[in-house]
């Protein structure tokens, strides 16, 4: 029940309620890219309490492609008793085109008397508005970009302000943001798997083949006082598509040629990986094409590596079983 209730997610965009604090120096605490698939890859094991610690293992790994985002906005928070409250924004003097597809925005009148204002203003927490280059993916056949906001931590209030300012209306690369061997955490929406029965969507036991009527549902409801069925009772709906964070994944190398580690005819219903990439370790949630949403780790567990992982060897054997 730690995931109910189990409804169909309200954004593909995965929404960031957390951050962690950051470090010494001002930096973005997260970025973005698409899902391309899986593969495998023979590394020396990196992990010290491993029964194979320094010797080569296979390993499964994904693929995520990486493009620049570009930094349409800065906005800045301020703290009430209700929370974390927007005070003000700053946007770019000049947008992207296709930025027009997803909102109504006006071109910013007067940005250097903006600017200013902005400066003035004493706030408290302060983040980017960020949006996507799908038109640079092959793989995903969509222009309309995706927006999603980024926190900026790290230093004073007015360091992470001036540092949100330098990056406005500018592409950053996920090489700013991570390198080979970090941590990150990883959210986005699951696969969907539309409207599913009991047994299927919470792994109830089958009942007796002597049963009247059915055996794929569940043998009842509940008692009949109180007169309402309790919500932990397990019930047929709507199974997939939910918003799922894995904490805690390997970054094993952050690449620039997407070539490089495109199997040969391309990942299976995704294609060439054209730009830059990140090789994580493991499974992470959502299909191919889905937008990954990447975050410093808010509960970090994993050692902190001297050096980068050492890679041997990375697959591009054919993905379509010929």
């Amino acid at each position: 029940m730690g995931f109910s209730p189990r409804k169909r997610a309200r954004r593909e965009v995965s929404k960031l309620d957390s951050w962690p604090e950051g470090g010494e120096s001002p930096r973005l605490l997260g970025f973005a890219g698409y899902k391309a698939g899986m593969t495998h890859a023979l590394l020396v094991d990196y992990r010290p309490t491993s029964t194979t610690s320094g010797q080569e293992v296979q390993v499964p790994v994904t693929v995520v492609e990486a493009p620049p985002l570009k930094v349409a906005a800065v906005r800045v928070y301020q703290t009430d008793v209700y929370g974390l409250k927007s005070i003000t924004e700053l946007w770019a003097p000049k947008l992207d085109n296709d930025l027009f597809r997803k909102i109504n925005k006006r071109e910013c009148e007067d940005f250097d008397k903006k600017s200013e204002e902005l400066k003035n203003v004493q706030g408290e927490e302060v983040s980017v508005i960020v949006h996507t280059q799908p038109r640079l993916v092959s793989g995903v056949p969509k222009k309309k970009p995706e927006i999603m906001e980024i926190r900026v931590g790290g230093g004073t209030y007015q360091q992470r302000l001036d540092y949100a300012l330098s990056l406005l209306g500018k592409e950053i690369s996920v090489k700013d943001y991570v390198k080979d061997g970090d941590v990150v955490d990883v959210i986005s929406v699951t696969k969907g798997k539309g409207f599913q029965g009991h047994v299927k969507r919470w792994g109830v036991k089958l009942l007796s083949h002597k049963n009247s009527k059915h055996r794929r549902m569940i043998g009842t409801l509940g008692p009949r006082r109180p007169g309402y069925v309790w919500p932990t009772v397990p019930q047929a709906g709507q199974m997939g598509y939910h918003q799922r964070t894995e904490l805690n994944k390997r970054v094993l190398k952050v690449g620039e040629k997407g070539e490089e580690i495109t199997p040969k005819g391309g990942f299976l219903h995704y294609g060439v990986v054209r730009n830059s990439y990140l090789l994580l370790h493991g499974t992470i949630p959502g299909p191919v094409k889905r937008l990954i949403r990447l975050r410093d780790p808010v509960r970090p567990r994993l050692v902190k590596l001297k050096e980068a992982p050492r890679i041997t060897y990375i697959s591009t054997e054919s993905k379509q079983g010929v």
